[in-house]
């Protein structure tokens, strides 16, 4: 086993409590702004998660409430652009918050030398700013659904990353929260952990090597100081 070099992780639900109060909230601002009936609780938005990607999420449900398959593409990436904007909004307000643990994980990780990068299905015009507002400029490569059109759970999003950062699977881990992103991970070679939530409770993550209760759970920093003592121990001595 090569020695870990770096950690990728995803956004949403991940590093930051952004699916209930946060995209939930912005989806049902653009459905009243634009005079829509329809409305997102929280259970229903639960469901809905199983979809990834917004634009994918309206239109499926758009389609499964009569309207045509062409009409719900449609309507699902006008709102989507308008959901967007309001989600950017909520970021500069600073009303998305780090998950527990988020800020005292990374910064754990860079003082054991590992790079951080980011792998996630949300848009780079929400996703870049929260970030940078949140976390700071700690991410090394920021790989979005905005340039990777193919979402979780297909791969290419870490594939995208790999390429980029010339790492192999073998010395980075993935940080998920969902069976979508868990498959992801995993399919492009990756080891994975996963941070489950209130919404990912239920979700297959077997093929995680740790499902954790949250960024804070102490089984979960633990997991990482093991590799971060391994990571230690192999890298060359000065002189």
């Amino acid at each position: 086993m090569r020695r870990l070099s770096a950690v990728v992780f995803d956004v949403d639900g991940t590093l930051v409590d952004s699916e209930r109060d946060g995209h939930r909230v912005a989806f049902n601002a653009a459905f009243a702004e634009a005079g829509l009936p329809d409305r997102w609780d929280v259970e229903t938005y639960g469901r809905l998660l199983a979809i990834t990607g917004g634009a994918h999420r309206l239109a499926h449900w758009f389609e499964n409430t009569g309207r045509t398959p062409a009409e719900s593409w449609d309507l699902a990436q006008r709102l989507h652009r308008r959901k967007t904007a309001l989600m950017r909004d909520m970021v500069s307000e600073g009303r998305i918050r780090p998950r527990p643990g988020a800020l005292e994980l990374i910064e754990r990780l860079r003082a054991g030398g590992l790079r951080l990068h980011v792998a996630t299905t949300g848009t780079r015009a929400w996703v870049a700013p929260l970030l940078a507002h949140t976390f700071g400029a700690v991410f090394d490569t920021i790989v979005t659904g905005t340039e990777v059109p193919q979402l979780k759970p297909h791969p290419a999003v870490y594939h995208e990353v790999l390429e980029r950062t010339g790492l192999l699977p073998e010395q980075a881990v993935a940080v998920e929260d969902s069976a979508n992103g868990v498959r992801a991970a995993v399919s492009a070679g990756l080891r994975c952990v996963a941070a489950q939530n209130s919404y990912t409770r239920t979700h297959d993550l077997s093929a995680a090597h740790l499902v954790a209760d949250g960024l804070d759970d102490p089984e979960l920093i633990t997991w990482f100081d093991q590799y971060l003592r391994k990571t230690s121990r192999s890298a060359p001595r000065p002189g």
